[in-house]
């Protein structure tokens, strides 16, 4: 007879729960206790584990060397990052948002508006638009403005050397110009308030957020870096990669922030613009 991987209580061939700790037989196996115990939402009812993601760290690199990478850090249990980097024609679009974590299903919020934005731009809607449709997703969400998951949103459109970006919250764009290694020049302004607190977000308990946007053509090579605070907040007196692709320079500055402490998320894109990187 069978034990119940939970509780340990004999259960019989064919049983689909555990009539002692009411337990699903069948479940998934946990991958560091290897019982059969891991629940709808991840976690393992024997040790408690969180079942690891394909959000936990994730890559991308497309035609041309533009790179993402996005880590759930050190100090979160999941994370509430989200990215997407693509190719639309001759643009690239790239979007990030980091999920307000004080909201509930954080990460929900940010992997809707980045699909809903990212699509949006690829198919030649403009930054407002993206944005309002992006809103429009993450507002759908919410059971009530009490129960109403949030992100922060910044998106970059790069085509033919110039660069737009909108913006809404504290995720943050730089340009940094060649040579790598030169302090970088921040894009963006941060919606939040002297201590911090964010004052721009999508959500169903957003009012009247603006959408800040930037157009520059940058007037020599560099790279443009868009981020969430897991990186930004230890980007005072470092010095920015000096060599390597934009992987491998994205892949340095998540070192970077992990070995600062990693308490966040940390999400990076970069997108060279006037010279290649293979």
């Amino acid at each position: 007879m069978a034990g119940c991987p939970v509780c340990e209580a004999p259960v019989l061939a064919g049983d689909t729960y555990c009539e002692a700790c009411g337990h699903a037989l069948g479940a998934p196996t946990c991958a560091s206790c290897g019982a059969a115990a891991v629940d709808a939402e991840g976690y393992c009812e024997r040790c408690g584990l969180r079942q690891p993601t394909d959000r936990d760290h994730a890559e991308t690199v497309i035609d041309g060397g533009a790179a993402a990478v996005t880590d759930k850090g050190l100090r979160r249990s999941r994370n509430e990052d989200a990215v997407a980097l693509l190719t639309s024609g001759e643009a690239i679009v790239t979007v990030v948002c980091d999920g307000v974590g004080s909201s509930p299903r954080a990460d929900e919020a940010s992997a809707v508006a980045v699909e809903t934005a990212s699509a949006a731009l690829a198919r030649g809607l403009g930054q407002e638009e993206a944005f309002e449709l992006a809103g429009r997703a993450v507002t759908k969400l919410a059971t009530s403005v009490d129960d109403a998951p949030a992100c922060t949103y910044v998106a970059a459109v790069v085509e033919r050397g110039r660069i737009t970006i909108g913006w809404a919250g504290d995720t943050r764009a730089y340009w940094l110009p060649g040579p790598a290694g030169r302090p970088g020049v921040m894009l963006t302004v941060d919606d939040a308030i002297e201590t911090g607190e964010i004052t721009g977000w999508l959500g169903a308990d957003a009012v009247d957020v603006p959408l800040h946007v930037r157009t520059l053509t940058p007037e020599a090579p560099g790279l443009l870096l868009v981020c969430s605070d897991g990186l930004w907040r230890y980007l005072d007196g470092y010095a920015f990669p000096s060599s390597g692709t934009p992987i491998d320079m994205a892949r340095e500055m998540l070192r970077h922030a992990l070995d600062s402490g990693g308490q966040d998320n940390v999400t990076i894109a970069l997108i060279p613009l006037g010279v290649t990187h293979g």
